[in-house]
């Protein structure tokens, strides 16, 4: 006997199915079977009869049409397996197919199921207040139906059940009722539209943006893939701030943190210059409540100032290891200790020069002051200075007997570090002295802290402000910006890579359009609008890199990953450059080129960037640099991708996989998801990140690091036994390493919560 006949009897019970307009209609189980049958086509290991078989237990007579198709995906997305990883694929075919459906309807299509017309389209939604008029004034009518003919929908197969409904559940444009208005193709068009808008040759540039986004070569920032062709298109997805030792410039903080939130960025706020608790103010002793209760304040406009409803806002508070303020700012998201000195909702790092590393070492005494006192003794400020210049000056403020300090050794600050890691996860760690040695832009300022995810290190300077009354009674405020940092990010998917030229080609374009999301953002918050043109960065990731190496089959635990990615990495840092410089001679270098690493050489000679039999050109691409300049200040940033990365189906930015095989809890049943392209020959190659022997990694952020400009997101794996002397030591490997920073501490016991904002 078949499966079909086995399923029969139970399929025979049912006799009515009810129509989404709720009118009854005999229930005809072939139309099923066709939906199925096509699903199904062409995936190894998917039967059209196991679907069917599974699906018979679940049906019952007055299922509505909607609810049908919504039990036959759950029961595809229930059969994913480690030895059947297809069925992920049958049900995203399954949910694409009542996409568009809903798509068809929802745009009053009579006969056709999702994808029509592109301008129509369009007009519509931009009627509706969801699509940008600066799209139609740019494109002409036959212009955007000669990229809505582009289209190609077939590509909308490379997803998996996970990827599609991450893409529709949050990025596709709705309407009030979350109705499904656009696909998957027309968002990628849209999006590629936008950033080709400025372009002599935009409809080239459109199709080429297109197809690197649309072949999940390539992710965009999540801000980016989500706002641009929208009315408020904020593309960027992280900023940087800091301010002064005073009321009003804290104050400016917040509110910039408060407008960057409210479009969808992520926030780092460096808190370093304000005085310490017990410091006086106005000469009033003791005055100072310190860092906290400003901490405690940007804590609050976080929870207050939320992403459109969707999530809360997401800020990064950085303080130096030195600040007196620090054993409080490291209990800030413990359980223990005193609750009104909390702050859950913000992410703290610390900021730890070489010095610092070096008495934990040798188990030396470490002082805390306060920048202020510092400043009003000495004459100078202790957190603008770095490297061998810091030192003088620290070991200037410990040698002044009549400066407030206190002592304690550097071990019991690292302790509260490490302690404060294993129950929270936090904090990040920034080294400052490694971050500002390999700044290319040290001749225009320096780095004092990283961003929400501790990929960006660019330069940062305070606002300044001013109020003036006029004659005619009106009140004048001046501001003078300093550089408030913005990030613009893309990811390069190594794991659908398989040629220099295709990594080359895909390079390209992403530098293209990051460079161009500078032009044609939409910014909150004006200094930032000043800084980015002024400096032009961009943030070049990567996602796929544990997919990278498990289709190769190299071992991560290995020299040979260390030799391969050493080489890769040098690659793709090379068409960056290149295509940067390639972007200087048709649009002028940024503004600052003049002076720094770039135009001086000492950004290859740091890196020993030689030409080399089998290897890039480099001595040519120095001399083009020299030569014409780079378009970009900062151009490699490693992000997370933990959003965007479930779009294009790879494993998330440089991170090895948690498990090759999961069960994640959603509200409407369980989702298996496995590793990208699991199989037999790349089983073994997914080592999962708790078992992974944490010094490899960080040996390979190192070699990474080498070519990397910015930083990378790098998170340490840890296990509740972790013996404290091991754990203290990859920190101290890390420093030695010449890492720039640490991301989270993901310990097997604790939860941490990734940043969205700067998935890429």
């Amino acid at each position: 006997m078949s499966t079909i006949d086995v399923q029969m009897p139970t399929l025979d019970k049912i006799r009515t199915l009810y129509k989404r307009s709720g009118s009854p209609v005999p229930f005809d189980f072939t139309k099923v079977r066709r939906t199925i049958v096509r699903a199904c086509e062409g995936l190894e290991g998917c039967s059209p009869s196991d679907l069917e078989l599974n699906l018979s237990g679940y049906l019952q007579d007055g299922l509505s049409s909607g609810e049908l198709m919504r039990t036959l995906i759950q029961v595809a997305v229930e059969k994913t397996s480690v030895e059947q990883p297809n069925w992920q694929f049958v049900a995203a075919r399954l949910l694409l197919a009542e996409c568009y459906k809903e798509a068809g309807r929802n745009r009053g299509y009579v006969s056709i199921n999702g994808y029509g017309e592109f301008y129509p389209l369009i007009v519509k939604l931009e009627e509706m207040g969801r699509y940008g008029g600066y799209i139609r004034a740019t494109y002409s009518r036959d212009e955007i139906d000669e990229l809505g003919m582009y289209i190609q929908p077939k590509r909308d197969l490379l997803f998996n059940y996970v990827g599609l409904k991450q893409l529709m559940d949050r990025y596709v444009i709705k309407g009030q009722g979350q109705e499904i208005l656009e696909l998957p193709q027309e968002l990628f068009m849209g999006v590629a539209m936008h950033l080709a808008m400025n372009e002599s040759d935009r409809l080239t540039r459109a199709k080429q943006f297109y197809d690197v986004l649309c072949k999940l070569e390539a992710t965009v920032a999540t801000p980016t893939l989500s706002n641009a062709r929208k009315p408020f298109h904020q593309l960027s997805s992280c900023f940087i701030d800091m301010p002064q030792d005073d009321l009003v410039s804290i104050y400016e903080t917040d509110k910039a943190f408060a407008r960057v939130s409210k479009f969808g960025g992520g926030m780092g706020i460096y808190v370093g210059k304000i005085r310490a608790r017990g410091s006086a103010i106005r000469n009033h002793k003791g005055a100072s409540g310190g860092v906290i209760p400003w901490v405690k304040n940007y804590n609050n406009t976080a929870v207050s100032c939320n992403q459109l409803g969707v999530r809360s806002g997401a800020v990064a508070i950085y303080l130096d290891v030195w600040h007196k303020d620090i054993h409080d700012f490291l209990q800030l998201r413990t359980n223990n200790g005193d609750e009104r000195l909390k702050a859950h909702d913000i992410f703290p790092g610390v900021c730890i020069p070489d010095e610092f590393m070096r008495r934990v070492e040798s188990r030396d005494m470490w002082y805390l002051f306060c920048p202020y006192e510092v400043e009003r003794e000495m004459g100078f400020r202790l957190e603008d200075s770095w490297g061998d210049e810091f030192e003088k000056r620290y070991q200037a403020c410990i040698d002044h007997s009549r400066l407030d300090r206190v002592e304690v050794p550097a071990i019991d600050i690292m302790k509260r570090i490490m302690q404060s890691a294993f129950e929270t996860g936090t904090p990040f760690i920034f080294f400052r002295d490694t971050a500002n040695r390999l700044n290319p832009n040290k001749h225009a300022g320096m780095i004092y802290c990283s961003n929400l995810c501790t990929e960006i290190m660019q330069n940062m300077s305070p606002l300044r402000l001013t109020e003036e009354s006029s004659d005619d009674g009106t009140i004048v405020v001046r501001y003078e910006p300093g550089d408030f940092v913005v990030c613009n990010l893309s990811s390069l998917n190594i794991g659908r890579c398989h040629s220099r030229e295709q990594i080359e080609r895909i390079v390209s374009a992403q530098i293209r359009s990051m460079d161009n999301v500078i032009d044609l953002n939409f910014y909150p918050v004006k200094q930032a609008e000043i800084t980015n043109r002024k400096y032009r960065a961009i943030g070049l990731g990567v996602s796929g890199y544990h997919q990278y190496l498990a289709q190769r089959g190299i071992v991560w635990e290995s020299e040979e990953h260390l030799h391969h990615i050493d080489e890769l990495f040098e690659w793709i840092n090379y068409f960056a450059i290149k295509a940067s410089m390639e972007l200087a001679k048709e649009k002028g270098p940024y503004p600052l080129f003049e002076g720094s690493d770039w135009h001086t050489g000492d950004y290859f000679d740091h890196r020993n960037y030689r030409s080399r039999e089998g290897g890039p050109d480099w001595d040519w691409l120095r001399r083009e640099v020299q030569e014409h300049g780079i378009r970009n200040a900062y151009l490699f940033a490693i992000a997370p991708t933990s959003s965007t990365s479930l779009i294009a189906g790879s494993t998330a930015g440089i991170d090895p996989v948690f498990s090759r095989f999961f069960l994640e809890e959603k509200k409407n049943g369980v989702i298996p998801q496995t590793a990208p392209n699991l199989n037999e020959q790349t089983f073994w190659y997914y080592k999962e990140a708790h078992t992974i022997d944490q010094i490899w990694s960080i040996r390979a952020c190192a070699v990474r690091q080498r070519h990397i400009d910015q930083s990378q997101s790098f998170n340490l794996y840890i296990t509740p036994d972790i013996h404290v002397r091991d754990f203290l030591n990859l920190y101290v490997q890390a420093w030695k390493n010449v890492l720039k920073t640490v991301y989270y501490v993901r310990s097997q016991s604790v939860e941490v919560e990734d940043c969205v904002a700067c998935s890429s």
